[in-house]
């Protein structure tokens, strides 16, 4: 089942899954919000970084505002610090999704418990009528879950501090956190938590992107649901 992430052929004619873990394209994403709820809650700013070739390029980045289609709550402020006066004047996430799919272009789309990042995303592609991103997407607690059911995150525990935070989980690969909390910071290190994981998975035999999509795609690949896949007898 590929569901949320739209159609998954159509993504790997574009994706050559037998590149090397380390030489493919990442997009590696972040989004905030004014709340969990997909219902009645929506985006307020998108970030993004590239990872090319096992480099991060933090000069091909990309960062918007958005206003959002519902209201601010005081829980999410004190979450992001984004304020109502911050957004009134910024442009609506239609204007903005076309700009972040080109940023995005083929690449691989990764995220931290990005299910719900694509799936917000996708609920206003549906609304304005534009296809369902399509591109592999990974979610690096994914990918930390199949690596550690491996023994190769160390003495990490297998219930991380308060569950898996990102914040938490960067500490423990030793990635500084500096600067504000916002949604291109957030990408910036899940970037640099996948950066950390390509060596692991090498040793772990995972070998290409096929491997990697496989053990990575949320609700399909890696362990978090009991979904051991293809490669459950590592």
């Amino acid at each position: 089942m590929f569901g949320l992430f739209g159609s998954r052929k159509s993504a790997e004619r574009r994706i050559a899954e037998k590149t090397p873990i380390a030489a493919a394209s990442y997009a590696v994403v972040d989004t905030e919000l004014t709340g969990l709820d997909d219902k009645k809650d929506s985006i307020v700013s998108v970030g993004a970084v590239r990872i090319d070739r096992g480099c991060i390029h933090l000069g091909n980045s990309f960062y918007r505002l958005v206003s959002p289609r519902t209201e601010l709550s005081a829980e999410s402020v004190v979450i992001h610090e984004i304020m109502p006066c911050e957004v009134a004047n910024e442009p609506g996430i239609d204007t903005v999704l076309g700009d972040f799919l080109d940023f995005c272009g083929d690449a691989v789309i990764v995220g931290h418990f990005v299910a719900i990042d694509i799936g917000f995303l996708n609920r206003e592609l549906k609304r304005t009528n534009r296809p369902a991103i399509s591109n592999p997407v990974l979610d690096t607690f994914s990918i930390y879950e199949w690596l550690r059911k491996r023994g190769k995150t160390g003495n990490c525990p297998s219930t991380l501090f308060s569950g898996y935070q990102l914040y938490e989980l960067v500490s423990y690969f030793g990635i500084a956190v500096n600067g504000a909390h916002n949604a291109l910071m957030d990408a910036y290190i899940t970037a640099q938590l996948l950066q950390r994981f390509f060596p692991l998975l090498v040793e772990a035999g995972a070998k290409d992107v096929g491997d990697l999509i496989t053990i990575g795609t949320p609700f399909r690949g890696g362990d978090r649901f009991g979904l051991l896949g293809e490669f459950g007898n590592f």
